[in-house]
């Protein structure tokens, strides 16, 4: 019994002692993490630059796509500018191999599309695909890690198989908009579109910039019979 009383005081002990020896770091502002912060430390997550754009209609987001593809909601997390915090942590996100970032932030992204009643509808979340060679050399795709963390607090399922990247697409940074939209233009391929037929699907991704990419995964769903869909990214460049 004595032993059993002793257990969680000994577990509290060896994690703060194992923190001393391997201190966990804020992926903002690589200060040391206290006990009770994971990935962030509390003051980056209380300033994380967010849009707000869930809680109203013809936001920034869905004005984006507006006259080139029917969205029935679009929403970003946070503003993505140039030297921010949120440039950084999405830099480490891709590029760094920093995967848990993916998932936590999607985790909060999730908590604020709970608030909205028709982010809540959505049936499954897809997210942007990384075309095979260039997730075989980066070793995953940081959409899919976003929209794992959204779906665990939305209870919904992820769908990695309905929608491949068939053209491995050069980097949009420094393209001009159209350069980006021809760039995108049928890149994506459906492979069971009997899964989304009539479904409310969210298609989730990284960075919104002109939308050329999201518009062109969302060309291949439109023409399925009743079929919705809706756009969350982590990041809307300004």
């Amino acid at each position: 019994m004595l032993i059993a009383n002793l257990q969680p005081f000994m577990f509290s002990y060896l994690d703060d002692f194992f923190s001393l020896l391997f201190p966990k770091y804020c992926n903002g502002c690589e200060r040391v993490l206290v006990k009770g912060e994971e990935c962030f430390c509390n003051y980056c997550i209380s300033n994380l630059p967010k849009t707000d754009f869930h809680t109203y209609k013809n936001n920034p987001v869905e004005m984006v796509f507006a006259g080139r593809v029917p969205v029935f909601r679009a929403t970003a997390f946070c503003f993505f500018r140039k030297g921010n915090m949120v440039q950084h942590i999405i830099h480490l996100l891709k590029y760094k191999g920093s995967k848990e970032i993916g998932t936590y932030l999607g985790l909060l992204f999730g908590l604020s599309l709970l608030e909205d009643k028709e982010f809540q509808s959505i049936d499954v979340i897809l997210p942007i695909p990384l075309h095979a060679k260039k997730q075989k050399k980066r070793g995953y795709n940081q959409s899919e890690y976003i929209a794992n963390g959204i779906a665990k607090i939305m209870a919904k399922p992820v769908d990695v198989t309905s929608l491949i990247r068939v053209v491995n697409t050069s980097t949009q940074t420094k393209r001009s908009r159209y350069a980006r939209w021809e760039n995108a233009s049928e890149i994506f391929q459906l492979t069971n579109p009997e899964k989304l037929t009539g479904k409310h699907i969210l298609l989730v991704d990284d960075i919104i910039t002109t939308g050329a990419t999201i518009e062109s995964a969302a060309q291949q769903l439109i023409h399925l019979k009743g079929t919705k869909i809706s756009v969350a990214c982590l990041g809307y460049a300004t």
